[in-house]
């Protein structure tokens, strides 16, 4: 079913990845061949989109079926309409899923040709359009109106401006320009708004560019599973270390009724101001959100402004850690430029971070750790870690579970990783999904599909002891 080819690392990434995954100390001789198999399966399917859009419901301001009835309206309304199903996670109730179509091979090339870069090229693959700043490149006769085909660089090789281009790209799909070759590389102030809108890609999504944007929250599905492990209870007083863009913030809030406090820390300013716009599109108050470094959150003695970071030890119920991350989950990912340095100097990071939260967690409170990578490193070693560096904390079985159980090689015993929740994109075959199939298929086989193919994400849940 490949339609992309495995995504491009640098070979020193490639090498430090395998090493995780095909470790001589735990697969053992007769086993490594199926280790490295599942392990270019994981590459594999880093290039594709997952199989389902994943969308969370707003319930603060409004019911799951009511949305559910709304979108199913706002899809059929789109160009072509989209006539998917939109399916109600059982385990997540305020989560939907629609599936997403494709890959769809009978799809004619065009003599017009657009480039865009990588991160453009991903958001096509998750049902976005081309915005004007995402193009690189494009052919010496494109005019408005015209049907063109779009194409990702992968290996940022392109001149802006180029009008051609013979390098490594990959076929997205076709499209409408809305602009000339001359609007978009005249030398004015960047456009921006929609370059290419998409009719044909490869992988068909629905678009949420302004779609009941009070009433949803686009999250991929381990990601808003975080907030029903954290299981926040009215009244509490919640800390989210490291919170923009404000998913996982405003989950919280919502999941607490928007009864309680909700701080929410990031050091980069604009990344602030997003997550206080996003409460505010979502009607929650309960947030605060800070600029703030989450490694500087903890204070030692009564100083400075009480109820700003930073914070007394032990001053919050619940502290979560989504943790900045190398993002080697990320789907879809055709190309990863990341030096191997980059990719493993964010273990110090978490450290720092993890330490700091161990010690604002209150006695018997609840902390959550997760990322968006499959490294052991960033995951397992990281729990290993804390149990050793902070012996109140315990690891704590996971409710609702859909993910796997935690990869071995970071000394945890087998209990510990039964423990954790470790999502893998190659738990699942890569799939065509066409309408024709959908309408045949079971639910609940379609939510197991949805709950494996997904990104790679991972979780751990720790509790601190009464006695610390």
């Amino acid at each position: 079913m490949l339609v992309f080819p495995k995504i491009s690392l640098r070979p020193e990434v490639e090498d430090y990845l395998k090493a995780s995954f095909v470790n001589p100390e735990i697969v053992t001789a007769s086993g490594k061949q199926e280790a490295e198999r599942k392990f270019e399966a994981l590459l594999n399917h880093l290039s594709h989109p997952p199989s389902f859009t994943t969308v969370r419901v707003n319930t603060h301001l409004v019911s799951v079926q009511h949305v559910k009835n709304l979108l199913l309206h706002e899809l059929q309304k789109q160009p072509g309409g989209f006539h998917a199903p939109v399916l109600q996670h059982p385990d997540l109730q305020d989560i939907l899923l629609i599936p997403v179509i494709g890959p769809r091979r009978n799809i004619k090339k065009q003599r017009c040709e657009v480039i865009v870069g990588a991160q453009c090229g991903h958001a096509v693959l998750r049902g976005a359009h081309v915005y004007a700043p995402g193009i690189v490149s494009a052919s010496k006769f494109m005019k408005a109106g015209d049907v063109v085909s779009v194409y990702s660089d992968i290996q940022g090789k392109c001149k802006k401006g180029a009008k051609e281009f013979d390098g490594t790209k990959v076929f997205l799909g076709n499209g409408i320009s809305e602009r000339s070759r001359d609007e978009l590389f005249s030398g004015l102030p960047e456009l921006k708004g929609i370059g290419i809108r998409m009719t044909e890609p490869v992988y068909l999504s629905p678009s949420f560019d302004n779609v009941l944007p009070s009433y949803l929250f686009l999250q991929n599905l381990p990601s808003a599973l975080v907030t029903h492990v954290l299981n926040p209870q009215p009244g509490e007083k919640i800390l989210d270390m490291c919170a923009a863009p404000g998913g996982k913030t405003t989950h919280i809030a919502a999941r607490m009724c928007d009864q309680g406090e909700v701080i929410a820390l990031d050091k980069i300013s604009h990344k602030v101001e997003k997550i206080k716009q996003n409460a505010s599109l979502l009607g929650l108050k309960s947030i605060r959100a800070f600029c703030f470094d989450g490694t500087k959150a903890l204070k030692r003695e009564m100083v400075g402004t009480e109820g700003e970071p930073p914070f007394l030890p032990e001053s919050f119920d619940r502290v979560l850690l989504d943790a900045p991350c190398s993002g080697m989950g990320q789907r879809p990912s055709l190309a990863c430029a990341w030096t191997l340095k980059e990719v493993v100097s964010y273990q110090p990071l978490q450290r720092k971070l993890l330490a700091a939260a161990a010690q604002l967690l209150r006695p018997g409170g609840v902390l959550v750790y997760s990322t968006c990578t499959v490294t052991l490193a960033e995951n397992e070693e990281q729990v290993a870690w804390a149990l050793e560096a902070f012996p109140h904390l315990q690891l704590q079985p996971q409710e609702p579970r859909i993910g796997g159980a935690g990869m071995a090689g970071a000394g945890l015993s087998p209990e510990q990783l039964q423990q954790l929740q470790r999502f893998e994109p190659s738990a699942a075959p890569l799939q065509s999904i066409d309408l024709d199939s959908l309408h045949g298929a079971r639910e609940e086989d379609m939510i197991a599909l949805a709950n494996r193919d997904c990104i790679g994400f991972f979780i751990a849940k720790f509790v601190k002891c009464k006695s610390a």
